[in-house]
C-alpha cells in the first residue's frame, strides 16, 4: 500500500507528514502518530497501512526540528514543550482534525500526552509506546549527553549518533536502508544536529514528567499501553504501574521489544492498535 507524503505550511512552519488513506469502511476517526527521539515519521511506515486495510486514516507527522519538516533557528522556535504543543494545535487545525486517536512513542512522543491532557476533548482513544509517563523517567545518556558543553554540539553534528542512538534502543540491528533515511535529514543540513541539540537541551523533563504523572489523574479515556519489554531505558515496570492505576488501560506487553518498538515488531504493535481502536468502537 502506498503512503502519500505531503507537506503543510502553518504559519511561518512547514510540516512535512505521511498518510495512509483507509481502505475500506471509513466511518472511523483517524490516528495520529507521534515518534520519538532522533527518529521521524518514517518509524510508522510499516504499522500504518495495517490501520489502513482495517478503515482508519493513518496521519503520521515529522515534528518540527525533525525529518523533512521545518527546522527553524531557536531564536525562532524554542524547541520547549509548550512550543511543540502550540505547533501540533496549529497543524492539527489545519488539517480539520475534530477528534482523532493518539499514538505517542518515546522521548518527544510525551509531549503528545501532554497536548491530550490539555486537550482531552479531541482524543478518543490513546495508544501509548514506550513512552516516558511517570517521573521516575529520565534521558538516556545517548540523549543527555547531547546537552554536554561543547560535546553536545559535536555530538549533535554526527549521523552516527542516529545510528547508534536508534540500535541501542531497540536492542536490534537496524537495516542500511533504513538507517540511511534516518540518518539523511542529518546528511543534507546542519539545521537537524542543531534541532536537536535544542530539543533535548530544551525538553525539561523534569516538569513535563510531572505534568504528565499529574494529569493521569482526570485521565478517562480507553487507553492501550504496548510496550517493549527489553527497552533498556523506560523499565517494564513503568508501563505495569500506570495499567495498574488506570482502570480503563489495557497493557499488551511485547517481550522481544525494546524501546522504539514499532521498527522490528511494526505487524504486532499495527495488529495491537487495530484490534484496540476496532474493540473499542465496537463497544
Amino acid at each position: 500500500m502506498a503512503i502519500e507524503e505531503h507537506k503543510l505550511k502553518v504559519g511561518t512552519l512547514e510540516w512535512f507528514y505521511r498518510v495512509a488513506e483507509p481502505i475500506g469502511r471509513t466511518d472511523w476517526l483517524p490516528v495520529l502518530l507521534l515518534h520519538g527521539l532522533p527518529a521521524h515519521s518514517y518509524s510508522w511506515s510499516e504499522v500504518m497501512p495495517t490501520l489502513a486495510l482495517q478503515g482508519f486514516r493513518a496521519i503520521a507527522p515529522d515534528w518540527i526540528g525533525f525529518g523533512a519538516s521545518a527546522k527553524p533557528e531557536q531564536r525562532d522556535f524554542a524547541y520547549t514543550p509548550d512550543a511543540f504543543i502550540t505547533a501540533l494545535a496549529e497543524f492539527i487545525q489545519a488539517l480539520e482534525l475534530k477528534r482523532f486517536s493518539l499514538v505517542v512513542q518515546g522521548f518527544l512522543g510525551s509531549v503528545g500526552l501532554q497536548y491530550a491532557w490539555r486537550y482531552p476533548e479531541q482524543i478518543e482513544r490513546l495508544i501509548i509506546l514506550n513512552t516516558p509517563v511517570a517521573t521516575t523517567a529520565k534521558l538516556p545518556w545517548q540523549l543527555q549527553q547531547l546537552g554536554l558543553p561543547l560535546i553536545g554540539d559535536m555530538l549533535a553534528q554526527d549521523p552516527l549518533l542516529v545510528d547508534r542512538t536508534l540500535e541501542r534502543g531497540s536492542r536490534y540491528p537496524i537495516s542500511d536502508a533504513d538507517l540511511a533515511i534516518y540518518r539523511q535529514p542529518f546528511l543534507k543540513s546542519s539545521a537537524a544536529g542543531r534541532s536537536l541539540l535544542a530539543t533535548v537541551r530544551n525538553l525539561q523533563m523534569q516538569q513535563s514528567m510531572t505534568e504528565i504523572a499529574d494529569g493521569w489523574r482526570a485521565w478517562t479515556q480507553p487507553t492501550a499501553i504496548i510496550w517493549g519489554m527489553k527497552d533498556p531505558w523506560l523499565p517494564y515496570k513503568m508501563a505495569q504501574q500506570l495499567g495498574d492505576s488506570l482502570p480503563q488501560a489495557n497493557l499488551i506487553p511485547l517481550e522481544a521489544a525494546g524501546h522504539y518498538v514499532q521498527e522490528h515488531w511494526s505487524e504486532k504493535v499495527g495488529d495491537a492498535i487495530q484490534l484496540f481502536l476496532r474493540r473499542q468502537a465496537n463497544r
